[in-house]
């Protein structure tokens, strides 16, 4: 990983968003700059031994103007901040990641059809972390399943997680990528879903929106559950090879938390009511403003397609 092309990408994106530890110890001078945040991930630009002139305003949003420079001693980085300039001396740059268990996170952000745009959340996540951070730091079927992020039916286009002003589209959006179908047709291959490998076929000759609208329709029948079932426990799998956050003291209460939904999940249970449990969580090294939720999605009985209630936990 090359740290200063990374941290020329990131200022051509004019992001710029410095982390300051709250408890750092004297001896400890380096600052961090964000470089990827989400539920798969926590990266920074970490500059070594750094001192900071100026003025650095945390909640600018605009244009950057930026240069870096090296004299044989150290960098010199200079981030004009419209009005304000803020300088960083730093003698290394070198990236920090923390990888995480984003297998059995929620979020319920849009209604309808929840089951589906946690799926398109978590591949687009896994999409970000290839994308940004590349493929060493994502296991070979990771790396398979990141490719359904170019495939319509699944993603933004039909089942986004997010609302429409957080949505960066891709040019072309309605056409899928071959890697994508490929991987659904392994799936489908899996589950013997032959209508969905017909489709797919037809799909893959005429890539067309219409056609990505009546998969993406399938995907939430009962008769392709189990599909979509098997997506969900391939994701779940390849995340779990990465450690959970884990929040120091605060991990008592919140596994009490987690606790009082499982025994709410037992008594469904014995209703003859099947539930998924989620966690939204916050991340450990930035404050970002969620708290820590435990959520079940719970399955409803749908004649054709397939229903959820979610209900949701907060300390």
């Amino acid at each position: 990983m090359d740290a200063l092309a990374m941290l020329q990408e990131l200022l051509e994106q004019d992001q710029f968003e410095l982390v300051f530890r709250e408890k750092q110890e004297k001896a400890d001078k380096d600052i961090r700059l964000v470089y990827l945040m989400n539920d798969a991930v926590e990266s920074f630009l970490v500059f070594k031994n750094a001192r900071m002139t100026g003025e650095y305003r945390k909640d600018y949003e605009g244009e950057l103007e930026a240069s870096i420079s090296h004299n044989g001693k150290e960098y010199i980085l200079i981030v004009r901040q419209g009005n304000s300039v803020v300088t960083l001396f730093f003698d290394d740059i070198f990236p920090e990641v923390h990888l995480y268990d984003y297998g059995e996170i929620g979020h319920f952000w849009v209604q309808g059809y929840e089951y589906l745009r946690q799926l398109e959340y978590r591949i687009a996540i896994l999409r970000d972390k290839l994308y940004y951070l590349g493929e060493e730091f994502c296991t070979p079927k990771e790396r398979e399943l990141a490719a359904l992020s170019e495939f319509p039916p699944l993603n933004y286009c039909c089942y986004p997680a997010v609302p429409n002003q957080y949505i960066v589209p891709r040019e072309d959006g309605w056409r899928p990528s071959e890697e994508a179908i490929t991987v659904m047709e392994e799936l489908a291959g899996k589950v013997n879903d032959k209508r969905m490998k017909r489709i797919l076929r037809f799909y893959r000759r005429y890539p067309l929106s219409m056609v990505a609208k009546e998969i993406a329709r399938m995907l939430h029948r009962n008769a392709h559950a189990e599909l979509v079932d098997l997506l969900n426990k391939r994701l779940k799998e390849e995340s779990a090879v990465y450690p959970r956050r884990s929040f120091g003291e605060e991990d008592q209460k919140y596994m009490a938390l987690i606790e009082k939904v499982k025994k709410r999940q037992e008594e469904l249970k014995l209703q003859g009511q099947e539930s998924v449990l989620l966690r939204e969580e916050p991340f450990v090294n930035v404050k970002d403003g969620i708290n820590f939720q435990v959520h079940l999605m719970i399955w409803e009985k749908g004649i054709v397609n397939r229903k959820v209630v979610v209900e949701s936990y907060e300390l």
